[in-house]
C-alpha cells in the first residue's frame, strides 16, 4: 500500500488514491464472486461507501482488509442468487466470428457453453480462487490475502478447481 498522510483515509485525496488503486481488483474480485459485472460494480461502489462513511474508525493499513471484508460479507448475503447470476451470464455469451466455418463455430459455443457450466459447477470457493489466479493473474498469496485463508488453502481450492473441471472436460469430449 502506499504512503498515506497522517489524517488517515478520511482526506478526500487520499481516499481518492486509495480508490484508484483498489477498485478494479475489488470489482473483478467479485464479478468473478458473483459472475455479474453490474452486481460487482454495484458491491464495490456500496464497499467503498461503507468505507467512506467509517472511515475514522478504519486505519490506513487496514482500510483494503476492510474493503473486502465488506464486499465478502456482502455476497454472503447474496449467495441463493448466485446461480441465476450465473445462469443469466451463460446465456449472454457472443460468439465471434472471423472467417471460420459454422461447424468449427458452433462446436466452439458448445464447448464455450460446457466449459462455463463446469466452472459454474465448481463450489463459490474453488470458483473464486481458480478464476482470481487464471483470468485475473493474481497469486497464490494474493488470492490468500483477499480471501483471508492460507496460500496451502488456495492450492487446494485451485487443484481441486483443476481436477474438477478436468473430468467435466474429458466427460465433454
Amino acid at each position: 500500500m502506499k504512503n498515506f498522510s497522517v489524517k488517515g483515509i478520511c482526506e478526500e485525496i487520499t481516499f481518492s488514491a486509495f480508490f484508484k488503486e483498489h477498485a478494479k481488483s475489488l470489482r473483478n474480485y467479485l464479478y468473478y464472486k458473483f459472475g455479474n459485472e453490474e452486481q460487482a460494480e454495484d458491491v464495490t461502489q456500496e464497499a467503498f461507501i461503507k468505507l467512506w462513511q467509517n472511515c475514522a474508525d478504519v486505519p490506513p493499513e487496514k482500510a483494503k482488509s476492510f474493503l473486502y471484508t465488506v464486499a465478502n460479507n456482502a455476497s454472503l448475503n447474496q449467495i441463493a442468487h448466485q446461480k441465476v447470476v450465473l445462469q443469466y451470464a451463460q446465456k449472454n455469451t457472443h460468439v465471434h466470428t472471423d472467417g471460420h466455418n459454422p461447424e468449427f463455430l458452433m462446436e466452439e459455443d458448445q464447448f464455450r457453453v460446457k466449459l462455463q457450466n463446469a466452472i459454474a459447477g465448481l463450489s463459490e470457493a474453488q470458483r473464486t480462487a481458480f478464476l482470481l489466479h487464471r483470468i485475473e493473474g493474481k497469486k497464490y498469496q494474493e488470492i490468500a490475502d483477499i480471501l483471508g485463508i492460507s496460500v496451502k488453502a488456495v492450492e487446494k481450492r485451485i487443484h481441486g478447481a483443476l481436477v474438477e473441471l478436468r473430468k467435466q472436460i474429458d466427460n465433454i469430449r
